[in-house]
């Protein structure tokens, strides 16, 4: 995807732009964002195993209605 040299020029502009003291700290704080994060999804994948009934919209019920197709005409 990226090459050596395409890594090397974001990490030098990342250097420059947020200074050598805010670096370590932007990536720790993006290291614990993206761990919740793959907490929280591996989460709701165990809810979703646990309870195979549900919709995705989480609801299970029918709702009734007339699409509306995009010229305006509604659909029988």
């Amino acid at each position: 995807m990226f090459g050596l040299s395409e890594l090397a020029l974001i990490l030098v502009v990342a250097v420059v732009v947020l200074g050598f003291k805010k670096l370590p700290e932007l990536t720790r704080s993006a290291g614990k964002a993206a761990r919740i994060f793959k907490s929280e999804a591996k989460a709701l994948k165990e809810q979703d195993a646990s309870d195979p009934g549900t919709t995705a919209a989480g609801s299970g019920r029918v709702v009734s209605g007339t699409v509306v197709e995009p010229d305006g005409a509604p659909r029988p």
